[in-house]
Parts: C-alpha cells; sequence; structure tokens
C-alpha cells in the first residue's frame, strides 16, 4: 500500500496553520505521515501543532503525527530536515496556510500511483491548484496548469505544477535535497532535478486529472516577487542555458504587454 508523507513547514504560523492541519486529518486515506517541522516558533504554532497530534491520535485514523521545532536556516534547510525523516513513498509539501481540497484528496493521488506487476511507480504524482485567501475560500484556478505529459522541459514555461501539487517518490526526493542557496526559488530547481533523475531513471511522470491542492494567495515568492523572479531566472539559466532562458523571458515580457 503507497504511503504518503506531508510535510508541513511553519514558522509562528498560529493565524494560519490550523485549517491546514485540519485538511490533513479529513483525509479519508489511512496510509499518512504527517511531520510538522517548526522553526522554533515564539508563537502559538506548537500548542496548534501538539494538539492536533493529540486530535489526529484520537480520531484513530491511521495517520502518524510527528513534530519537530529547531532553529533553522530559512524555509529550505526546515525542507532538506523534512527529506531526511519522511518515511513514505511519496512526500508532498503542504505549508501552513495551504490546504487539501477535500477528503478523498490522497484517494485520489493514491490512484494516480497504482503500477501493473513488475512495473516501478511513476517518479512523480502531479494535479491541478486552486488559489483560495486566508479564509479559505476560492478566488480562481492558478493561472499556469499542468500539461497531460509533463517533463523537467515544461518548466520552461514557468511552474507549471505548483509545489504543493507534485508529490515526489520518496526515494529520489531524498537523493536531491534543496539548494538552500536560493531564497525563493529553490522549490522550482527542486521540482526540475525530481523530474530530470525520473527521467534518467526511464519512470513515468503521471497527471491526477485533479485539483489536490489549494493555496494560499500570499507566499513569500508573492511578498517577496523581484527577488523571486531573479532567481528563476537563475534556476531557468542552470537548467535550460541562457540563450533559451533570455529568448523565454523576452517572450514572456510581450505576452504579458498584449495581455
Amino acid at each position: 500500500m503507497i504511503t504518503f508523507s506531508v510535510v508541513t513547514i511553519t514558522y509562528n504560523a498560529a493565524a494560519v496553520l490550523r485549517p491546514t492541519l485540519d485538511s490533513v486529518l479529513m483525509q479519508n486515506y489511512p496510509h499518512v505521515e504527517h511531520l510538522i517541522i517548526d522553526g522554533a516558533s515564539t508563537d502559538d504554532t506548537i500548542s496548534i501543532a501538539k494538539a492536533y497530534q493529540k486530535q489526529s491520535d484520537d480520531a484513530e485514523n491511521g495517520h502518524i503525527v510527528k513534530i519537530q521545532s529547531e532553529p533553522d536556516k530559512g524555509l529550505y534547510d526546515a525542507m532538506n530536515k523534512g527529506l531526511q525523516l519522511a518515511t513514505g513513498d511519496y512526500i508532498v509539501f503542504m505549508n501552513a496556510g495551504d490546504r487539501f481540497p477535500d477528503a478523498e484528496t490522497l484517494n485520489k493521488v493514491m490512484l494516480a500511483a497504482v503500477v501493473g506487476d513488475g512495473e516501478e511507480h511513476p517518479a512523480v504524482l502531479f494535479g491541478n491548484t486552486d488559489i483560495i485567501d486566508d479564509k479559505g475560500n476560492f478566488l480562481y484556478h492558478r493561472r499556469l496548469s499542468p500539461p497531460e505529459r509533463l517533463t523537467w522541459r515544461s518548466f520552461r514555461q514557468g511552474m507549471v505544477v505548483c509545489h504543493q501539487a507534485f508529490y515526489a517518490r520518496m526515494d529520489i526526493a531524498r537523493s536531491l535535497p534543496y539548494d538552500i542557496s536560493f531564497r525563493y526559488s529553490a522549490d522550482v530547481d527542486w521540482c526540475i532535478r525530481v523530474m530530470k533523475e525520473g527521467e534518467r531513471r526511464h519512470l513515468l511522470l503521471r497527471n491526477i486529472h485533479a485539483v489536490v491542492a489549494n493555496y494560499m494567495e500570499e507566499g513569500q515568492t508573492t511578498i517577496h516577487h523581484k527577488d523571486s523572479l531573479k532567481e528563476r531566472f537563475d534556476v531557468m539559466n542552470r537548467h535550460y542555458g541562457l540563450l533559451t532562458t533570455v529568448l523565454l523571458h523576452a517572450w514572456f515580457v510581450v505576452r504579458k504587454v498584449f495581455k
């Protein structure tokens, strides 16, 4: 049976954490490990997490909740800690404020992971994302949506799969830690590297054909938009080359002007 490691990174996230935890708690799929990796919060984050841990134990839903709280070097350092602690077959990062859309989400993801006898499980399972406000209200479908056939080259057009809708096979994910030299775009770089490794191993990247993440609009890349764009240019240059990156960014500018 496929097991999922859901990793939630927190730092003074008391104001937005509970809906994220509730969305994991409500999952009907039983084989779930939920890791809460906290950066030594000074607000009520840990007390909320511990109350949730007890609630999950009392629910007898088969979920395992683990909490770690200690200083870190930032978001992606915390994600690397999650990679090392996780034990599931697939890992997904669902950060404070983001959430699963409904109770059947992980069941849908599990069905996409099913393979025949002798076949290897896909390197990546991926789905669609909706954007929500801080109260969980639907705002709009994410502008970038995944193609039917995803490859590592697909990210030349932008991050067509949201990080929260990207399920990486654990053996690949753990071997490719996040590059913490990036402050805002290490997730883009990591997803590309995971997909490259999947291609190297001749593994599938499989579309779930469902909305599997509700993403809260005001993330770090939204708040630090300019810095994020500069880093994404560097990431694309690293993977696709300077000429391709310059031409694509010129096209992005033209497209935005005409829109």
